[in-house]
């Protein structure tokens, strides 16, 4: 079942700086069959967990987070980069392998105790799915972090180890 989706990966070498490989999500995007069923194994193990709203950070955390959120019958929030939300907004800076970014949310986004699930293709070093945790939960907006679900985990990266133990679950691990 996951060989059908690891086959919809492309390693595009040397992007976006030589030495990484980049694991291109288009093709599995592309294709109808792959697409239902990655989303479906990324709904499932969060399926009798009541999730509120499934948070996915720019940009391809949209994608797989809207579609999950529609199979887990919840809402979506996005969390974008600076000057992309509308609204007042609550924001962290968090560290790159190369300096820092920030992520913002709008402040009314969620409320406290809601059931959250964060969402996005790639799990690599763990810094965006932090700083999600972080504006998110106990120390930011108040809600309930239920736990992450993605598509692909670069697992030499351990990135894991930066998510608090956070239930993390992965479909593709590489």
């Amino acid at each position: 079942m996951h060989s059908q989706l690891s086959r919809l990966i492309r390693d595009v070498p040397d992007f976006p700086k030589p030495g990484i490989v980049f694991k291109d999500v288009t093709p599995l995007l592309a294709d109808p069959a792959g697409l239902a069923l990655a989303i479906e194994l990324m709904a499932n193990p969060f399926r009798n967990e009541r999730i509120d709203i499934v948070v996915g950070p720019e940009s391809r955390g949209f994608i797989f987070g809207t579609a999950v959120a529609t199979s887990l019958s919840a809402g979506f929030v996005p969390v974008r980069k600076p000057g992309k939300l509308p609204y007042h907004t609550r924001s962290i800076e968090y560290a790159l392998e190369y300096g820092t970014d920030r992520l913002h949310v709008h402040i009314d986004a969620v409320k406290p105790g809601m059931r959250v699930l964060l969402v996005d293709d790639l799990l690599a070093t763990g810094g965006t799915l932090a700083a999600s945790l972080q504006l998110l939960g106990e120390g930011g907006l108040g809600a309930t972090i239920v736990g992450a679900s993605v598509l692909i985990e670069l697992e030499f990266l351990k990135g894991r180890a930066n998510l608090g133990g956070m239930r993390t679950e992965s479909i593709l691990r590489y």
